[in-house]
């Protein structure tokens, strides 16, 4: 049996949209998500868990590493090319946001840190490459 305490575990967002939001002073390019209390599956914007359909969800605060899974430059609705990336969270969750940096030099696999929780168009995380590519061009 669990029991909750007020150390760990904080009330699940019920929207999506304070998810990104602030939670503190030294937090603010925090992303938060969520974790399932029954199977321990993190997941971003969810109600329910997608493993065991859970709905106690606690919020956590990402430590803001992730990996490329899949990168995609995007030319339509903007005034010049940008990529549209999958970023796989240290933590497990996948989250859909922006790297910085020429939308071509963007590759799975490419390690990314959070820069900033909202990009001021989009709303969607921004990332940083945190190893500058070194790459033969190809």
């Amino acid at each position: 049996m669990h029991h909750h305490s007020a150390s760990d575990s904080y009330p699940a967002a019920g929207s999506g949209t304070d998810v990104l939001d602030p939670v503190s002073a030294d937090s603010k390019d925090a992303i938060l998500f969520q974790r399932c209390t029954w199977c321990g599956t993190a997941m971003f914007h969810r109600l329910l868990c997608p493993v065991c359909q859970g709905s106690e969800l606690r919020t956590e605060r990402s430590e803001g590493t992730g990996t490329v899974r899949h990168s995609t430059v995007v030319h339509r609705n903007t005034p010049a090319a940008r990529n549209v990336s999958l970023i796989e969270m240290s933590e497990g969750f996948v989250v859909r946001g922006r790297v910085m940096g020429p939308p071509i030099g963007i590759h799975s696999g490419d390690r990314v840190r959070i820069s900033t929780a909202k990009d001021p168009v989009r709303g969607e995380p921004v990332f940083q490459l945190l190893d500058e590519p070194y790459r033969a061009w190809t």
